[in-house]
C-alpha cells in the first residue's frame, strides 16, 4: 500500500521539489577523487553481482537439502520484473545526463538510457540490493553455525543496502524518490520471501 501511494505521488509530481533539493545538495558535496569508490559501490547493486549471489544462494540451499526453500529466490526475479514494468509504464525521467556522473559498469546501461526504460522509478540497484542481501542475511541467521556470523549478517546487509541507496543519489543517477521506491518494492519482495522461508513445516521435516 505504501509503495502504491509513493508511486502515485511520484506520478503526480509531488516529489519533484524534494527531488531537486536533494539533487542540489548532492552536487554541492561532490568529491571527484571518491568517484571510483562509488562506482564500485554501484557494482554491489548491479544486475550481474546480485544475480550471481542469488544463483549461489539457490545452489547452496538445494545442495543443503532445502530445495523447496530455494523457491524464495523467485522473489528476486519477481521484483526485477516489476521494476522493469514500472519503468516502462511510469514516465519519470532520471536526473539530467549533464549532472549525472559515470555509473558502475553494468549490462543494464545498454537499455536504461533510451526508450521506455529511460525512466528511473524505482531504482533497480536498490531493489536488487534489498532482496539479494536481505535474503542472504536471513539464510545466514537461520543456518550459520557461528554466533558471530549470525550476529553480523543483518547489520552488514543493512550497511550494503544503505551504501547502495546513498550511492544512487550521490552519483546523481537517481532521484531520491527512485531510491525510496526501490527500498519499498525490494522490502515487499523480501518480506514475501522470508514469509515463505518461515512457513510452518511438517512435523517430519
Amino acid at each position: 500500500m505504501v509503495f502504491l501511494i509513493v508511486t502515485m505521488a511520484v506520478a503526480g509530481g509531488l516529489f519533484t521539489e524534494l527531488d531537486l533539493q536533494v539533487l542540489r545538495a548532492s552536487m554541492s558535496v561532490w568529491y571527484e577523487p571518491a568517484h571510483p569508490v562509488f562506482q564500485f559501490v554501484a557494482l554491489l547493486g548491479g544486475l550481474e553481482l546480485t544475480t550471481l549471489l542469488m544463483v549461489g544462494l539457490g545452489l547452496y540451499l538445494i545442495r543443503g537439502g532445502f530445495s523447496v526453500d530455494a523457491w524464495a529466490l523467485s522473489a528476486f526475479i519477481a521484483a526485477s520484473v516489476l521494476e522493469v514494468l514500472y519503468k516502462a509504464n511510469l514516465h519519470h525521467l532520471g536526473p539530467p545526463r549533464t549532472v549525472a556522473h559515470a555509473d558502475g559498469p553494468s549490462l543494464t546501461m545498454l537499455v536504461s538510457g533510451q526508450g521506455p526504460l529511460a525512466n528511473s522509478f524505482p531504482s533497480g540497484h536498490v531493489v536488487r540490493a534489498v532482496v539479494a542481501y536481505g535474503l542472504i542475511a536471513f539464510v545466514i541467521r537461520r543456518l550459520a553455525v557461528s554466533p558471530l556470523i549470525r550476529g553480523l549478517a543483518i547489520p552488514l546487509a543493512t550497511l550494503v543496502i544503505l551504501l547502495v541507496s546513498f550511492d544512487r543519489i550521490y552519483l546523481d543517477v537517481h532521484w531520491e524518490s527512485d531510491v525510496i521506491g526501490g527500498l519499498l518494492l525490494g522490502f515487499i519482495a523480501l518480506l514475501g520471501a522470508t514469509v515463505w522461508l518461515d512457513r510452518p513445516r511438517a512435523a517430519d521435516n
